[in-house]
């Protein structure tokens, strides 16, 4: 099987967690509900695309324990394709523990577990090969020991970046053989911020100058801009009530991919990020508000 995309970031089961407020240093709040949902900046993105269509499949760490199994099936309810993800006996499968306030403000603490311990050696590199896109999110050490490797490997893919902070933070030296094999990149404003120094539009030329083939920069309530260093868009968001901004750039970059995929022009391609995304954060959670592609018929 021949995939438009595959996968490769940490996978989490999300346990969200709705209070009064964030409590900040030395305060205290109330959980007004509680509950589970699979997760993972890169497998969100993935399912994102799955349900638009997209052929998927992801590279990704579990063990065999009731999240992992969450993890799994969802994938498999989803159509995302779960041969590349390693599965091993002993460990726990990764957890985010989400609180999240009347506004729809966030509060993450991560507990990676086992995601931290995937291994280049533990890929299947054939799988890895076939597939015309190569998604990559945010992991620990290891795991980016394991992506700069891999993308090495796969000369003929065209790799996707969303940074995240985790990675933003590492800065351009450190980050550099990923950016540089990168056809896409997609940093939110603040992220291109840290990695470059520069605001949007000089971060996103920065980007380019290194070898990045078009840069999406997530703007949030701005929308987003768009740039391949000839066409510069910066493009408004759907007007939609926020709930949940939870998985909010996870979707941007699903819709943006789903239109570089599709052969859409930039500026679509743009639109389709904001669509999907705007979709996102009008319900609870990273996935629920992720449309079909019969939605698309809204745009």
């Amino acid at each position: 099987m021949k995939f438009d995309i595959i996968g490769f970031g940490a996978l989490n089961v999300d346990k969200l967690h709705h209070v009064g407020k964030i409590a900040k240093e030395g305060e205290e709040s109330f959980v007004l509900s509680m509950r589970e949902a699979p997760g993972g900046s890169a497998a969100n993105t993935i399912v994102g695309l799955a349900r638009l269509g997209v052929r998927t499949g992801f590279i990704g760490k579990v063990a065999r324990d009731s999240e992992g199994r969450l993890l799994l099936d969802d994938f498999v309810q989803e159509g995302v394709n779960t041969q590349g993800v390693i599965v091993i006996k002993e460990g726990r499968s990764g957890t985010v523990y989400a609180f999240i306030d009347k506004k729809g403000e966030r509060a993450l603490y991560v507990h990676p577990s086992v995601n931290d311990d995937l291994e280049f050696d533990e890929i299947k590199l054939q799988y890895a090969k076939r597939t015309e896109f190569l998604h990559l999110a945010s992991m620990d050490e290891k795991p980016f020991m394991t992506q700069k490797k891999l993308v090495e490997e796969l000369p003929n893919v065209k790799v996707s970046l969303d940074p995240g902070e985790i990675y933003a933070r590492k800065g351009m030296a450190t980050l550099r053989p990923l950016i540089k094999r990168s056809y896409v990149v997609m940093p939110s404003e603040r992220e291109l911020m840290i990695l470059t120094r520069k605001g949007f539009k000089q971060g996103a030329k920065a980007l380019l100058s290194e070898g990045v083939h078009i840069v999406a920069v997530k703007l949030g309530e701005k929308g987003c801009y768009i740039t391949d260093g000839k066409e510069n868009h910066l493009i408004e968001p759907f007007k939609t009530r926020v709930v949940d901004t939870t998985g909010a750039g996870d979707a941007f970059c699903a819709g943006f991919l789903y239109g570089l995929i599709k052969r859409k022009d930039l500026y679509e391609c743009g639109r389709l990020g904001n669509f999907v995304a705007s979709k996102c954060i009008a319900k609870v959670g990273a996935r629920a508000g992720l449309p079909r592609a019969s939605a698309l018929k809204e745009l």
